[in-house]
Order: structure tokens, then C-alpha cells, then sequence
């Protein structure tokens, strides 16, 4: 059940705080982006990075690079100089919801969100990293379990969801 009035739109370095704080809510320490990758992220890729607003409080956020690699490493979390806007495949690095505005589908809208401005950017499709419990989560998006990643992110373990346009 959506609360009150809804906003999708690209990030900006005006919200570079705002977006900081969310995923310090959303990821422990060693997982977590931070303030300095995000100005990167901003700086080199702001129209592959969406928001979405309940009743103007930043809610939820995803973001990621396009690239021509077809797997998602763990030095494009870190690198926003690999980000190519004419890229093959868009990556998802960040899928983060504050505690108080999750199971209203906004994960959901802004997966469908990218995937959509993804298909009319001419990608071949999303890749995502997901922890195990999120597989079944990603699968009912439409992203395939393509098994464990080469990632090890924040020492843990990642699954790589692919989603192909056909």
C-alpha cells in the first residue's frame, strides 16, 4: 500500500547527502557506498541513478553503470571512471529502501523503473549482485540466477541476477 504523493526522478549532486544517509540506514559499514563514491557515481553517471520521493522524503534509490562487461566486478562499485554510457549491459550496484518505506513495492518500482529506461537505451539487459535471501526476490522481477558471483563485496557472499531483453 503507497502512502502519499510519489516522484521517480534522476539523482543530482543536491542530493548526494539525502542519498548517503539512506544507504548508511540501509547496508552495514563494510557493504556500504560511501559519501565520496556517491559524488563519483553523481559525477559520471547521475542519469543511470533514480529516486524515488514519498510526500517529498527521499524513500528509496538504485543506481548503477552501463558497461560493456557483461559481469558485474567489484571494482566498478568503487570506480566510476568504468562507467561507459553507450554500454551493452546496465549494473545495478545499490537497491536501497529506508526500513519505514519498505513492502510498499518501491524496490519493485524503481527495478522496473531502471529496466524500462534500460531497454530504451538499446541494452542488452540488468545485471545484479544479490545476498541468497534476495535471489527469490530478484527471480520474481525477472532476473535469472546465474549462480555465485566472483564477488566478495563487503566479505560476503553475492549471487549475479541477469535479466536479458529478448
Amino acid at each position: 500500500d503507497a502512502g502519499g504523493f510519489m516522484l521517480i526522478r534522476n539523482a543530482t549532486l543536491a542530493d548526494l547527502a539525502a542519498v548517503a544517509e539512506v544507504e548508511r540506514r540501509c547496508f552495514p559499514p563494510k557493504e556500504a557506498a560511501t559519501e565520496e563514491e556517491f559524488r563519483a557515481r553523481l559525477e559520471a553517471y547521475a542519469d543511470c541513478f533514480w529516486l524515488l520521493f514519498e510526500d517529498g522524503r527521499l524513500a528509496s534509490f538504485i543506481d548503477g553503470m552501463a558497461t560493456d562487461e557483461a559481469d558485474l566486478r567489484d571494482e566498478m562499485y568503487a570506480d566510476a571512471s568504468l562507467h561507459r554510457p553507450d554500454g551493452r549491459w546496465q549494473m545495478i550496484f545499490g537497491l536501497n529502501t529506508l526500513p519505514e518505506y519498505r513492502r510498499r513495492g518501491y524496490a519493485a518500482m524503481l527495478v522496473r523503473h531502471l529496466t524500462e529506461e534500460s531497454r530504451k537505451r538499446g541494452k542488452l539487459g540488468v545485471v545484479l549482485t544479490c545476498k541468497e535471501r534476495l535471489v527469490p526476490y530478484s527471480a520474481s522481477l525477472g532476473f535469472e540466477n546465474e549462480g555465485l558471483s566472483s564477488s566478495t563485496h563487503g566479505d560476503v557472499f553475492w549471487y549475479q541476477m541477469r535479466l536479458t531483453f529478448r
